[in-house]
């Protein structure tokens, strides 16, 4: 990966010493009046199964051999000081506020993920564990692949088309091939489930047209041979 470059995660691709400082560095740009956040995290799969954090003893990182290992795409906690985090490299991090229940969500959406509906069984989650309500809360969805450039195949293209048959998610390129818009196709979902379409923000940046910025595994790992991971993260601070 590129030298000198603020590797987040992939403790596969890169050493634990590595990516263990450089989030120390990244969690003192979050500043906490009672001292360090607790960072909870996971082995993502590219799934649909929800972590639930209840305090900061349980939160953990939980995707090394350091800890154990557990496997998920999304978390979801209302705990202070503690900080969900989810690692991306194209596939599209979304994050959740709920400002009434001070509950919060961090989701890792790939394309398997968005059919699987993992970013509505997050905010389900939220409803069934802190009474939240969709219409309360605030999105921020950050940079992913864009539309300009997500070139996938049939073996998406259907499934999709079967899954959003009322929505304009593709663009084809060559024959069997189309790019998608991965993100509308969670801003769909999230606004069937109750979110109002103005609560919803998406950062109008896309990681495969800005490999200076962001990490891509789709761009970089035939180049680079091995792939950082950036993340995004939402919390609750500490009070007093």
């Amino acid at each position: 990966m590129p030298d000198n470059a603020l590797n987040l995660a992939g403790f596969n691709e890169d050493t634990a010493e590595n990516i263990l400082e450089n989030r120390r560095r990244f969690l003192k740009l979050f500043p906490n009046e009672s001292g360090a956040w607790s960072l909870a995290g996971c082995w993502q799969v590219h799934g649909s199964d929800v972590r639930l954090i209840h305090n900061r003893a349980e939160a953990k990182p939980a995707e090394d051999a350091r800890g154990d290992t557990i496997y998920c795409d999304a978390i979801v906690s209302n705990a202070s000081g503690v900080l969900a985090g989810v690692k991306t490299a194209d596939c599209v991090p979304i994050l959740i506020g709920d400002p009434v229940h001070s509950a919060f969500a961090a989701i890792h959406a790939g394309w398997r993920g968005t059919l699987a509906e993992v970013a509505t069984k997050a905010l389900q989650r939220m409803t069934a564990a802190y009474n939240t309500n969709p219409r309360d809360v605030r999105l921020a969805v950050g940079p992913a692949a864009g539309s300009c450039c997500y070139e996938v195949g049939t073996d998406v293209i259907d499934p999709f088309k079967s899954k959003f048959p009322h929505q304009q998610l593709f663009r084809e390129t060559r024959a069997g091939h189309a790019c998608i818009n991965l993100l509308e196709a969670n801003r769909a979902q999230l606004i069937s489930a109750g979110v109002a379409p103005e609560r919803i923000n998406i950062a109008p940046l896309c990681t495969m047209c800005r490999t200076d910025l962001f990490f891509s595994y789709r761009r970089e790992k035939n180049t680079q041979g091995k792939v950082g991971r950036l993340m995004s993260v939402i919390g609750r601070k500490t009070s007093g």
